[in-house]
């Protein structure tokens, strides 16, 4: 059966580093650091404090049809993406809404800060004064249908995908299949969280949060920066947006998945290793055609040494640069991966690698080019984006610049 081929021509991005593709891109460009202490919720005995919260959003200057206070932040922050994306495409609602459209949207927590905010309540009053309102948008399924139902999408697939932190790769990998299969006409697919308190105690109390700043592949790393935000890319056949004369940031040449269970959080090498195999084998390409590699980079250590030991193990000893915007963002949990898909396919276009910033020594377990501290001008025609969660859930997507000659 003939497969369609895939690219991405809308980007929609929140982040601490800048919202909306121009800041976004002068933020990776830059290596701005989205890091501060916390002031979304009490931090009050906890001996550090500080994540990539976002404080300059405004859902109402994004979201047309939903009232924004009805939404949950994390809701906001995947109807405002996909706004953006469809609006970056140059593509018109009514076409949107014409064709068979896919709405796929990961996550790690949903509605983060109100499961917080019930919580609260039901300590300080008891369960039967909670907010019934708050309580019926925790459901982590409101996300995609929110996304659906801002942009009037009628008789839309609408899903939610929740495998923790690789769930961005994961629905830009469903999206990607259901596109070259010729069962939709535009997929909007991404990653959505916001700053919890939930989550941050629990990666504290796991003793994985960083003092002051998320420093991936350093010898002196001592954990994550927690983070928030919403990455959300339109995707469409190529044929498509050639037809309509759409700006192409890269082509979907692949992905692979691989879930090996082997342990409730630690990552796994050898199930990595053979997530990014799949990956190469399912977009038809070698090892040595990748020309950089976003890493899942989390700034722990077990994380970093994992990863580059799959990286090494696939790779050899002439590994691409491998760079983590997570020393950036902070880890966006649901939204990572597909920030990062974001900024591989601005890597592409713009020719460029973000770089791995608060670096000081490269840890000799890792050994990899981390591209430090600053942006690298660097033509790049296919590019690998990592992504690990928690239960052994590894996804990893391929994108390249689009070549008219490929088969």
């Amino acid at each position: 059966m003939a497969r369609h081929r895939v690219v991405v021509t809308g980007l929609g991005v929140i982040t601490s580093i800048g919202v909306g593709v121009p800041a976004f891109l002068t933020g990776l460009r830059a290596g701005r650091s989205g890091a501060k202490p916390i002031a979304s919720f009490d931090t009050t005995g906890f001996e550090h404090a500080n994540a990539c919260e976002i404080t300059d959003f405004d859902p109402a200057a994004h979201i047309v049809r939903l009232d924004p206070g009805t939404l949950g932040r994390t809701s906001q922050f995947a109807v405002a993406a996909a706004r953006m994306a469809v609006a970056d495409a140059g593509l018109p609602v009514d076409r949107l809404r014409a064709g068979q459209a896919l709405v796929t949207v990961g996550t790690t927590n949903g509605e983060g800060c109100d499961f917080d905010r019930l919580t609260a309540d039901s300590l300080a009053a008891g369960p039967d004064r909670l907010d019934p309102a708050v309580a019926g948008r925790v459901n982590a399924s409101r996300l995609s249908a929110s996304v659906a139902a801002e942009l009037e999408l009628v008789d839309v697939e609408a899903v939610t995908i929740p495998t923790a932190c690789a769930a961005g790769n994961y629905a830009i990998g469903y999206g990607f299949d259901t596109l070259r299969a010729g069962d939709a006409d535009f997929a909007l697919c991404g990653g959505a969280d916001a700053l919890d308190r939930k989550t941050f105690a629990g990666f504290y109390r796991l003793g994985t949060i960083a003092p002051d700043v998320c420093r991936p592949f350093d010898a002196d790393r001592l954990g994550i920066l927690t983070g928030e935000g919403a990455g959300m890319l339109l995707m469409e056949p190529l044929e498509s947006a050639l037809d309509r004369g759409a700006r192409i940031y890269a082509e979907v040449l692949g992905f692979g998945l691989s879930c090996d269970a082997s342990h409730p959080v630690a990552p796994d090498q050898d199930g990595l290793a053979r997530c990014i195999e799949s990956a190469h084998q399912d977009a038809g390409i070698a090892p040595a055609e990748v020309d950089f590699i976003s890493a899942h980079g989390t700034g722990t250590k077990a994380n970093d040494v994992t990863e580059a030991g799959a990286i090494r193990k696939v790779f050899g000893p002439d590994t691409p640069p491998t760079a983590s915007i997570k020393s950036m963002l902070g880890h966006s949990m649901g939204a990572a991966s597909a920030l990062a898909a974001a900024a591989c396919a601005l890597a592409v276009t713009e020719g460029f690698i973000p770089p791995t910033i608060n670096h000081r020594v490269t840890d000799p377990e890792c050994g990899l080019d981390c591209v430090p501290n600053r942006s690298r001008p660097m033509p790049l025609d296919v590019v690998q984006n990592n992504a690990l969660a928690f239960g052994g859930n590894n996804a990893v997507l391929l994108l390249g610049r689009y070549d008219r000659t490929r088969p």
